[in-house]
């Protein structure tokens, strides 16, 4: 009888043995194990790059140092420093300087499987964000046969300060946009590493909400990023508008903006200010050098001005914008006909008369949709209008549009009441988490959740949206479309405003001198 349940024993060991070899793979940096989710498997907290810390602060990411033995991925990595709240989410649990890591979930059942693969790009205006966002959670789009990749990137100071003395140390000759350096470091891991969990490195899409989508059409844009990607999407963002040209965009104005940055955490040099604790950085004057700027080594040139040339990345791309975006982010409860033009400035300073009048309500009634209505264009509308027409113009690969139009159900008391088809709404239907939110989903919205993971499943997998059991997705061709209304019903339908649209675009060809496509 021993003997029997020695054997046993032994047999349970074994068991449990080979489950864990099959879970362990061989990356860079040494051999790391994941952990089952039904039939998915899960590495969390890969790392994709030395810890960006001490000597490596404002510096592009080194390779992964080594480990010996096998490492567990079986934990989210700590966000990356910030302040404030990624919407929607809460707050992430923890933050560390030492926060280059990524997240897999995979389907395949062995390596060099050939599975597409999509990488996630997360929004939060380069100020905040994370990886581990449980919205974010690739499980269910897995289930569909990807591999889903969430990676993280340095935000607000740390990832993308300009300083002149960061501008003169060697290799790059260029300073700030460290967590774009970011971003292309976790594409050039994938391009290495990702067959080891299955998946196809020459069938990588990278996708992204916000902060996340204008990193899209910033890494369309980079010389960097040429290779590592075979299509792209992008949800609600895009960096085209002529602000890029702004002064605090460009490099010399930008290390000007972060010497006083350094002042303000009482550093007047790049060795003290690589001194500071990273919790005091967090407490600096960090708002003018929490976004992308245009220098010679990243973004040599505005995507604008790539894309209108045509030297973009040659690939495939799904882009869109919600119907409401604006309603997430300005409060409309106030808003008249008589104060509309004041409350716009006071919000942007002063902007060019014919934007406001293309918008102007003709009564207080009209002002809250109205000033959605601007600010939805204004921050996004436009500048997924002019993505989709200038990679269409070129040629560089099919564009294919929506308006997402679905109405979650978010309850009176909560945050999002009243906030409809907002800025990050499409988000819980795409990642297909409508069940990790406790609300009154109707069938529709099962129906549309049920749809979009389709939509963006075959794109991922194909460079197209289309596929049975699914209503027809048509590629866009010029100004007036055609978009997917992603809402009930779904169906094909022209820009929505173009009219306007095109308000924006006679001010900002102005204001390049060049007309648009």
């Amino acid at each position: 009888m021993d003997s029997i349940w020695f054997r046993a024993g032994v047999a349970a060991v074994l068991a449990l043995f080979l489950v864990a070899v099959a879970n362990a793979v061989e990356i860079e940096g040494g051999r790391i194990e994941g952990v089952k989710d039904g039939d998915l498997t899960v590495y969390k907290g890969v790392p994709f790059a030395a810890p960006p810390t001490g000597a490596l602060r404002w510096r592009a990411p080194q390779p992964v140092r080594p480990w010996s033995g096998v490492r567990r991925a079986e934990a989210f990595a700590p966000a990356c420093m910030q302040v404030g709240v990624s919407m929607p989410g809460e707050a992430p649990p923890a933050i560390s300087e030492d926060c280059l890591y990524l997240n897999v979930w995979t389907p395949a059942g062995f390596a060099n499987e050939k599975l597409p693969v999509l990488v996630w790009i997360y929004g939060g205006g380069f100020a905040n964000g994370s990886a581990a966002m449980p919205l974010y959670w690739g499980d269910r789009l897995a289930r569909k046969g990807i591999v889903v990749v969430t990676i993280a990137y340095r935000v607000g100071a740390f990832g993308f300060l300009a300083h002149p003395e960061l501008t003169r140390e060697p290799v790059q000759h260029a300073s700030g946009n460290y967590g774009l350096m970011d971003q292309i470091a976790a594409l050039k891991w994938v391009r290495a590493n990702i067959a080891a969990f299955g998946g196809d490195d020459r069938r990588v899409t990278i996708a992204g909400q916000s902060a996340g989508a204008m990193s899209v059409s910033i890494l369309m844009a980079s010389p960097l990023a040429k290779g590592l990607f075979a299509r792209a999407i992008g949800q609600s963002g895009g960096f085209f508008e002529p602000v890029q040209l702004a002064p605090g965009f460009l490099l010399a104005n930008a290390e000007r903006d972060g010497v006083v940055f350094a002042a303000s955490v009482g550093a007047s040099s790049l060795a003290a200010l690589r001194q500071v604790p990273a919790a005091a950085l967090l407490k600096g004057k960090s708002g003018p050098v929490s976004h992308p700027v245009i220098e010679p080594y990243v973004l040599p040139e505005t995507p604008y001005d790539v894309f209108a040339a045509g030297r973009q990345s040659d690939v495939p791309i799904l882009i869109g914008v919600n119907a409401e975006e604006a309603r997430a982010l300005v409060d409309v409860k106030n808003v008249t006909a008589a104060g509309f033009a004041g409350d716009i400035e006071k919000a942007f300073g002063a902007l060019p008369p014919p934007l406001i009048a293309a918008y102007a309500p003709g009564s207080d009634v009209e002002a809250p949709a109205a000033r959605i209505a601007f600010e939805t264009d204004l921050r996004f509308g436009w500048n997924i209008w002019a993505w989709a027409r200038l990679h269409a113009a070129r040629g560089k690969g099919d564009v294919f549009s929506y308006r997402f139009t679905q109405r979650p159900p978010f309850p009176d008391d909560s945050v999002y009441a009243g906030w409809g088809a907002s800025h990050f709404a499409e988000l819980w239907y795409m990642f297909g988490h409508l069940d990790q939110a406790p609300w009154r989903w109707s069938a529709g919205d099962r129906r549309v959740e049920a749809a979009m993971m389709a939509y963006w499943v075959n794109f991922v997998r194909g460079g197209n949206p289309n596929g049975n059991g699914v209503p027809a997705w048509p590629a866009f061709k010029d100004a007036n479309g055609p978009v997917l209304a992603l809402g009930e019903p779904i169906s094909p339908a022209a820009v929505s405003g173009v009219e306007r649209l095109k308000v924006f675009d006679a001010v900002y060809a102005q204001l390049r001198r060049a007309p648009m496509p």
